[in-house]
């Protein structure tokens, strides 16, 4: 039996313990649980910025990606006292408020970071909207070419928007929005774009649920996008062998079909140094005409 190693960090004022800090997470990417640490730290400006406010839930992979796994929401035990926490339901969802709250999580083997839609300061309005295009197949190589549709459609429309890789099969299509619409509201106009677009589209895309009546078709769930459910943050790692990234991108590197698995632990750091968080490019907008150019809005 090995022998279980430990150490301890002091970041910004609070001591942390590093356990097993040579145990292999990603061995095919040789990434280490001190390089983890080491990337989440580099990416915790992003990272933090978009889970704040969020309830967070993380899947922990205490083996690495090619072990077991298990959903975390319920803040683990014993909990630091730096650590806050947000109750809803019975459930005492971390905080992620800071890099030592970031790095706990992270020796914690929390590999994975999904951030709920809807803001602890108010649940009601999103601050933005969401298409999560979803691939039937595990290896899709037309899903880039899936998002530039959605992309172009919903430019015709005058929306502004940006992809995102899911860091693992998908793309994500993400609005920044002024809080003045539902989430209600924002599912009649995912029902519209996903409707136009498998109409349109029959051969590439779909709105059925039901994964066996998908045959290889994409899935454009706009139903997702809802208060209470959850969404990959935008830089957390994935439980791929690839270690990749959930990472914005230029709509010219989608029109070029770049691969998901191209943005990972290795290289996020230089492409966030270069360019920055391009979830920032887009400024929120109201999506109120659209709602009401479909009748589903007040006029």
């Amino acid at each position: 039996m090995s022998r279980s190693v430990k150490g301890t960090v002091v970041v910004d004022g609070q001591e942390l313990t590093v356990s097993n800090p040579e145990k292999l997470l990603w061995p095919e990417m040789g990434i280490t649980k001190a390089i983890f640490l080491q990337r989440l730290a580099a990416l915790s400006p992003w990272l933090l910025k978009h889970c704040q406010d969020r309830l967070l839930t993380t899947i922990r992979f205490p083996d690495g990606v090619n072990g077991k796994s298990f959903y975390q929401k319920n803040s683990p035990s014993p909990t630091p006292a730096f650590v806050e926490t947000e109750t809803r339901e019975g459930i005492h969802y971390v905080k992620l408020t800071s890099l030592p709250v970031l790095l706990w999580l992270g020796n914690l083997a929390c590999l994975e970071y999904h951030a709920s839609f809807d803001r602890v300061s108010n649940p009601e309005h999103p601050t933005e909207w969401v298409l999560d295009l979803d691939p039937t197949l595990e290896e899709e190589p037309r899903i880039m070419e899936a998002a530039l549709l959605v992309g172009d459609l919903l430019r015709s429309l005058g929306i502004s928007s940006v992809p995102k890789t899911s860091g693992a099969t998908g793309v994500q299509v993400i609005i920044p929005i002024v809080q003045d619409l539902t989430f209600d509201e924002l599912r009649r106009i995912g029902e519209f774009v996903g409707a136009f677009l498998a109409d349109k589209h029959p051969g590439l895309f779909t709105i059925e649920r039901l994964k066996k009546n998908r045959g290889d078709l994409i899935y454009i769930d706009y139903l997702q996008h809802y208060q209470g459910k959850t969404i990959i943050a935008p830089y957390s790692p994935r439980a791929r062998r690839a270690a990749s990234v959930s990472t914005p991108l230029h709509w010219d590197e989608v029109r070029r079909n770049v691969a998901i698995a191209d943005y990972n632990l290795l290289n996020i750091e230089d492409r966030l140094r270069k360019e920055g968080d391009l979830l920032d490019t887009v400024a929120p907008q109201s999506l109120r005409s659209i709602l009401q150019f479909i009748g589903g809005g007040k006029r």
